[in-house]
């Protein structure tokens, strides 16, 4: 039986969309802002050497300096002024999470509402500030010792940091303000869009390798036919839900009684979605960012061994992000996405329950059982998702953006920001929907004046 929702979602018309002026403003106002932060990635950064800076850089594609570029839009390989990019932002977000779920204080401001939001916020905003500075002073040096600089010094790596760390707080200022008053998640946008724009050169350079004989034809046809299993694989699983069947009991109001009915609690395979493989990337990153820019001089022979074998494609890196994929998944999805205590609370509220549950506590332990057995299916296909083509882009010389990552990235932002579009499309339309799914029961009551009219 198909529900209320579903046949309102099924008669949304995009012709509305010239209608709907607060939905266009908030487009309008999203695409102004992203503009806006591809104009920052091509600002450089004072005082750096471009000519050898470009030679490095050619020379660090091939390893981790390729992703650490493409999560930043290429801002880092031009060193522009959102050279760190959105990650700091990121990290400071996993780094309040998983405090909030530890310190009473924090986990006590969560529950404040709003208040406690923005408390929390807050202090996501000082840790990117920290993590910021920190992560600039780092890169500073290293840019300064692995050559890149034209006048070393205190003054390039004073200013280098200010323009780092105020290019990062602008970037978050940016991701803020597209949530709030634009569409989709800002920080998931900001990566994407740097992705994107990265992908026509990627594609350029792919196929310049093909025809000069460095890749096989084979090898080409069997990426391009990855990337489109990888894309339908994802969209498939993205839809994919597990179905919890709740019933609603027959309650009278005042001399009325209204039958019960019931529904059905949708639980997806993979309710955090991209979260966890950008916290895991954004983890690899923090460590190998100065290194790369260092060139590794004066690293010890255990650091030496150690970033021997984390870069991409290496048995250290695959286990790490393996491992933090499904850390995330689990963490993300119990404390943001699908809070099973809230759920549970909600459904006691509003009278619902699951047949054979009692309400509460119980409910909650049965959501608890059901989500975790459903994310052993959903971590297993975010790793497989972002580790499979890493191992084969890793043997075959295969751009970073046409990785498991950047995939997947690229279609859950697309699908998510697509589904806040109709949604805003089906708030517009809402009274006109409503007639055209007969859920208001307008028509029936004029068919029987009608037809009293002609008695």
């Amino acid at each position: 039986m198909v529900s209320a929702a579903e046949q309102m979602a099924a008669n949304t018309s995009w012709s509305a969309f010239g209608k709907a002026t607060d939905l266009r403003k908030r487009i309008f106002f999203t695409i102004g802002l992203l503009i806006i932060y591809r104009l920052g990635t091509f600002i450089p950064v004072p005082g750096i050497d471009g000519a050898e800076l470009r030679e490095f850089m050619e020379g660090a594609a091939a390893s981790i300096g390729g992703m650490l570029s493409m999560f930043t839009g290429g801002a880092l390989g031009r060193m522009g002024i959102f050279a760190l990019g959105i990650m700091p932002y990121i990290s400071a977000s996993i780094i309040v999470q998983l405090l909030t779920a530890m310190v009473p204080k924090l986990e006590q401001l969560k529950k404040e509402g709003e208040q406690g939001r923005k408390k929390i916020n807050q202090y996501t905003r000082y840790g990117t500030v920290g993590l910021a500075t920190l992560q600039s002073y780092g890169l500073a040096v290293s840019l300064q010792s692995g050559g890149l600089v034209t006048d070393p010094g205190m003054f390039f790596i004073a200013s280098c940091m200010i323009t780092l760390v105020g290019g990062t707080m602008f970037l978050m200022w940016i991701g803020e303000q597209i949530t709030a008053r634009g569409i989709g998640n800002g920080i998931s946008l900001i990566i994407f869009v740097g992705i994107i724009a990265e992908v026509p050169a990627a594609l350029a350079q792919f196929f310049a390798s093909g025809r000069s004989g460095a890749i096989s034809p084979a090898v080409i046809v069997g990426v391009i036919v990855m990337v489109v299993a990888v894309i339908a694989f994802v969209v498939f699983m993205e839809r994919s839900l597990r179905k919890i069947h709740i019933q609603y009991p027959r309650r009278q109001v005042g001399m009325k009684v209204y039958d019960g009915g019931s529904s059905h609690l949708p639980v997806k395979v993979n309710p955090a979605g991209v979260i966890p493989a950008i916290f895991a990337s954004s983890l690899l990153l923090l460590p190998t960012t100065i290194s790369t820019f260092s060139g590794g001089e004066g690293a010890s022979p255990v650091m030496s061994t150690i970033l021997a074998y984390f870069g991409p494609g290496q048995p250290l890196y695959l286990v790490f992000f393996t491992g933090m994929i499904v850390f995330f998944a689990y963490f993300y999805t119990y404390n943001v996405a699908f809070k099973t205590d809230d759920v549970a609370d909600n459904l006691k509220n509003q009278n619902g329950f699951i047949p054979g549950i009692r309400p509460g506590k119980k409910t909650a332990e049965y959501l608890e059982y059901v989500v975790t057995r459903v994310l052993v299916l959903g971590s297993a296909y975010l790793a497989a998702v972002c580790l499979l083509p890493e191992i084969l882009r890793s043997q075959f010389a295969i751009p970073f953006y046409f990785g498991g990552t950047s995939v997947l990235i690229v279609v859950s932002v697309t699908m998510d920001t697509i589904q806040q579009v109709q949604s805003h499309l089906l708030a517009h339309q809402y009274e006109g929907l409503i007639e055209k799914s007969q859920l208001s029961g307008k028509g029936k009551r004029r068919a029987r004046r009608k037809g009293t009219q002609r008695k």
